[in-house]
């Protein structure tokens, strides 16, 4: 099942990973340009474009067979690219009838099932791709990774004796130990449960942080992507949809399947009046700058629950159709008079029963609008 981000887990999740998307490295770590990706001549991945800086974590996102692990098959050299080309640090590894073998690429990889070899210690599986080192060099690197990942004395275990969050900083010390140039993990915290997941996802990013080696991700999950990533691809059958940080993805979507996949959210129908102003069912809703739409057409505008608040003396109402306690807050179904249903926040206290009427007010800082017809205009404007 998806899971879905909230705009307060979103803010939570993003903020970090904002701010060292803007210190990063200038140093280009991956770069892709118009890579597609077949079987047989059948396409599965198109034109992807995409950029990774040292010291980024990426994320590929969306549901479920949307082409995220074939494009990391592709990265990583087991998959070949029909057209356009891959490279790592500026070094072209795939394109039309040329690749580098996978083991010559300097790529690590963290597996969802761990992949650890069971037969061996803790220390012999880190170990085991950097066997070239002189075996002080061996057992003071294995030394520093597992104080890296918190394993100091278990150098002599075998991984049927750890659990699953053990097991997989194993198989991610044992990734970076070579000190690859890039990280790619598929799906690495799936079968994990959700706490120890949550917190294994903000340890791995520490990590890779502190050894300096850009990550890509794979995932369906969003609040794994916000709390790890610091560029999001959204992917959606085979096509990336929007390359951007998580903030913009939420706030300033680029295409309707983004803003549709990222969050809660529901469009609105309305009617452009001029530049800056539309009318929809909860009145006339203004745009900060200018929207880009024609007076007249018809349009649907992006309302996320955090853009319609609770207020009892609003001249606005509707039916609540549901609701869903949430702690600090209740996020409500209203049904408004014009047979449209919208999410709406409000306040723990205000404890209201399914059917009864509630006053609405519309708190929008900006308009992501998208055209009715999606012939007359592919983009968002916001």
């Amino acid at each position: 099942m998806m899971t879905t981000v909230t705009s307060k887990q979103f803010h939570i999740a993003s903020t970090l990973n904002e701010e060292n998307a803007a210190k990063s490295s200038e140093k280009l770590i991956l770069q892709l340009e118009k890579v597609t990706v077949g079987y047989d001549g059948q396409k599965i991945i198109y034109d992807a474009d995409l950029k990774l800086y040292q010291g980024q974590i990426g994320c590929l996102l969306g549901p479920s067979g949307c082409g995220k692990s074939t494009l990391l098959r592709a990265i990583a050299g087991f998959e070949s690219v029909i057209s356009g080309d891959i490279y790592l640090e500026s070094k072209r590894v795939s394109g039309t009838e040329y690749t580098v073998n996978p083991e010559n690429r300097g790529i690590g990889m963290v597996f969802q099932d761990f992949a650890l070899f069971p037969h061996l210690s803790v220390g012999e599986n880190i170990a085991f791709g950097i066997k070239h080192l002189k075996r002080g060099e061996q057992k003071q690197r294995v030394a520093q990774l597992l104080e890296l990942v918190s394993l100091q004395g278990y150098e002599h275990r075998y991984p049927h004796m750890l659990s699953g969050g053990q097991q997989q900083r194993v198989a991610l010390a044992r990734a970076i130990a070579p000190k690859p140039k890039l990280i790619l993990m598929d799906e690495p915290f799936s079968s994990l449960d959700i706490e120890l997941r949550q917190d294994l996802v903000v340890e791995v990013r520490s990590i890779l942080l502190q050894e300096g080696i850009a990550g890509i991700l794979v995932t369906h999950d969003q609040i794994e992507a916000f709390s790890m990533a610091d560029r999001i691809a959204v992917m959606k059958e085979g096509k990336i949809e929007q390359w951007d940080t998580g903030y913009n993805l939420y706030h300033e979507p680029e295409t309707k399947f983004v803003a549709d996949f990222i969050g809660h959210g529901d469009f609105l129908a309305a009617t452009v009046i001029d530049d800056y102003s539309v009318q929809s069912a909860l009145g006339d809703l203004k745009s900060d700058e200018p929207h880009g739409f024609v007076t007249g057409q018809t349009v649907e505008v992006l309302v996320r629950p955090d853009d319609v608040l609770h207020k009892d003396e609003s001249e606005f109402t509707g039916t609540i159709i549901s609701k869903r306690f949430r702690g600090s807050h209740f996020l409500y179904r209203i049904l408004l008079p014009s047979q449209q249903a919208l999410y709406c926040f409000a306040s723990s206290h205000h404890d209201h029963e399914i059917g009864e009427q509630m006053g609405i007010k519309v708190d929008l800082d900006h308009l992501v609008m998208f055209a009715e017809n999606p012939l007359q205009q592919n983009e968002s404007v916001g």
